[in-house]
């Protein structure tokens, strides 16, 4: 257990740090998943909408520093492979 003021603040943020990344990620899967399902279910139209919600979705993920820019990167390119795949 924390025994400083410091600790027992870091202890505080570090609580608070950890749902927020926990719940931002979950956010992301979700997201990406959903372009994924649109993907398999051969509907571009929905396929195209879901990946530009989930670009943004990503990006943020990155900015805030939940992942590395390029592995941002890499699931965009993925996602953007698979679409132009289905025309």
């Amino acid at each position: 257990m924390a025994n400083s003021p410091q600790a027992r603040k870091r202890a505080r943020q570090n609580t608070t740090r950890r749902a927020k990344n926990h719940s931002q990620r979950s956010m992301m899967r979700t997201y990406i998943k959903s372009v994924y399902a649109a993907i398999e279910s051969n509907d571009k139209d929905s396929a195209v909408s879901a990946y530009n919600s989930a670009v943004s979705v990503i990006d943020r993920a990155a900015k805030s520093g939940l992942h590395h820019r390029n592995k941002s990167a890499r699931l965009k390119s993925r996602m953007n492979a698979r679409i132009k795949a289905m025309a």
